[in-house]
């Protein structure tokens, strides 16, 4: 499997980046085509997080699926709207996940 992994850092205003993450975000990923998963952690980072807020999992069946998804409309719409919530950055980690 594919996963893209999203580690949002601290944002200035923790609580309209979880607003505008659930209620705008979320429902443009759930639009990208041949997406298997989607997953989050927001605001329970506890102790261990002193640089980041939350961590987005995206699943794609190989990269031909996360490529095509990316290009999308969708994917490019999801894409651009990052940089409307997330003021405390992102790094963004493309994986080859193996299940032993």
């Amino acid at each position: 499997m594919k996963r893209v992994v999203v580690v949002y850092g601290i944002p200035i205003d923790t609580c309209a980046f979880e607003r505008h993450y659930r209620d705008v975000h979320v429902p443009l990923v759930k639009q990208m085509p041949l997406l298997a998963g989607f997953e989050a952690s927001l605001s329970d980072a506890g102790a261990d997080a002193e640089n980041w807020h939350a961590i987005a999992i995206l699943t794609y069946r190989d990269q031909a699926d996360l490529d095509t998804s990316l290009a999308s409309p969708e994917g490019v719409a999801a894409v651009q709207d990052v940089g409307n919530f997330a003021s405390g950055g992102c790094q963004i980690y493309t994986c080859e996940f193996e299940s032993f």
